[in-house]
């Protein structure tokens, strides 16, 4: 029985860690909604409506990254839209992995060592994420390719 559920909680741990990664990119729109839908629920929208609005406001959110992403050509404006999706996916992931190594990790200075180092892998993924997301492709016509007849 002890050993189903080491192995169990391993799974259960590395599932919860694969999940974390593949949605690091979404961390930014995740805020997003979050914030627009309780500003809708305050201020009156309802629940269904509210639900609608964050929904919107985190689609929104991602596809103008992505989209101005993908179209600038500006090194520096590549880095703030890049740094904007890396920042809260880092922030996020922080904090998960500080709460994760309190299973295992006694001293508070290595909980900490382990959350930085989540951080960075975390928020490097976002970028590496991003850029996979929104590749940036030529705005020049192809080449006609005529095929032999």
């Amino acid at each position: 029985m002890l050993a189903i559920g080491l192995v169990l909680n391993t799974l259960g741990i590395g599932l919860f860690c694969w999940a974390i990664f593949a949605l690091a990119v979404y961390a930014l729109p995740f805020f997003v909604a979050l914030s627009i839908g309780m500003t809708a629920l305050q201020s009156g929208a309802g629940l269904i409506g509210a639900l609608l609005i964050a929904t919107a406001g985190g689609v929104l959110t991602l596809v103008l990254g992505q989209v101005a992403f993908a179209i600038t050509r500006s090194s520096a404006l590549r880095i703030a839209i890049a740094t904007a999706f890396a920042v809260p996916a880092a922030v996020a992931g922080h904090h998960v992995v500080f709460a994760l190594s309190q299973f295992g990790v006694p001293s508070l200075a290595g909980r900490e060592v382990f959350a930085w180092l989540g951080a960075v892998c975390i928020g490097v993924t976002s970028l590496t994420r991003l850029k996979a997301l929104a590749e940036t492709r030529s705005f020049e016509p192809s080449a006609v390719v005529e095929y032999p007849s």
